[in-house]
């Protein structure tokens, strides 16, 4: 899949979880895994393996990048602060997150616009199927892989994809 100019992921505004801009450009020349999270689902626990791809990779050009959700049985209720505070103190969450938004439906946020045309491995391309659905962003900002929210953060097939990304 090519990526014409400015049709990147990392070419779309999005806010920070705290306010402000998550300026999605300074990942620019890295790889990025997106990954839509919520707060009380049973997928949760799914923050560890992503903080522990964070520590791993962040100093070879690599950041996950949380995008809080609610769409889903309403599992991320909580407000900007509460989410900031579960992730920290929960997880040690240190990677970063942005405002929450919608991956489906009519008021998709625009990132996602640009992220549900890529297949995973088994052929699911379009809507989110559910919370911590990941893709991954290649240094060039075209995805380059998809990820079923059931695959692990740190299974072999995302370490495998996230190492071909970093070289």
């Amino acid at each position: 899949m090519t990526t014409d100019a400015g049709t990147s992921p990392l070419d779309v505004e999005i806010g920070a979880l705290k306010g402000g801009s998550a300026d999605l450009s300074q990942y620019a020349g890295q790889a990025v895994l997106i990954v839509n999270v919520a707060s009380k689902c049973g997928l949760t626990p799914q923050y560890n393996g992503l903080e522990r791809l964070q520590e791993r990779y962040a100093a070879r050009g690599f950041t996950v990048l949380g995008v809080p959700c609610n769409q889903f049985l309403g599992q991320e209720p909580g407000s900007a602060e509460e989410i900031a505070e579960f992730c920290s103190a929960t997880y040690g969450v240190t990677f970063p997150l942005t405002e929450k938004a919608e991956v489906n439906g009519d008021g998709r946020h625009a990132l996602y616009e640009r992220l549900v045309g890529f297949a995973d491995g088994e052929g699911h391309s379009g809507d989110i199927r559910w919370n911590f659905e990941k893709f991954l962003v290649g240094r060039d900002g075209t995805v380059v892989a998809r990820f079923s929210p059931q695959t692990e953060p740190e299974s072999a097939e995302v370490v495998a994809a996230i190492e071909k990304q970093l070289g």
